[in-house]
C-alpha cells in the first residue's frame, strides 16, 4: 500500500481529471480549449512520472489556454479551479 501523501496526490489529480472531462464534453467551449484539457488528462495520466511532475506538465498545458480571450468564463472558472488543485500535489 502507497503513503497516505501518494493516495492524497491521486485523489487529487482525479478530481483534477474529472473537472478537465467535463470541459471536454462541453461543446460550447472552443476546439483549441477543449484540445488543451485533453493535452492535459494525458500528462496527468503518464504512468513513467511522478504525481509532482505529471500534475506540473499539466499545469503548465493548462496555464497557456487559460489566458485565451475567447473563453467562455465558465470554463476559465474550471480551468482555474483544475490548476489550483494540481499545484498542490507534490511528491
Amino acid at each position: 500500500m502507497g503513503s497516505p501523501a501518494l493516495a492524497d496526490n491521486e485523489a487529487k489529480i482525479k478530481y483534477a481529471m474529472a473537472i478537465l472531462a467535463s470541459i471536454i464534453n462541453d461543446t460550447g467551449i472552443p476546439r483549441n480549449i477543449r484540445r488543451a484539457a485533453a493535452n492535459a488528462i494525458t500528462f496527468l495520466r503518464d504512468p513513467r512520472l511522478s504525481p509532482g511532475v505529471r500534475a506540473a506538465n499539466a499545469v503548465s498545458a493548462l496555464d497557456e489556454v487559460s489566458q485565451d480571450p475567447n473563453m467562455p468564463f465558465h470554463a476559465r472558472t474550471k480551468i482555474w479551479q483544475a490548476i489550483t488543485i494540481l499545484e498542490t500535489v507534490r511528491d
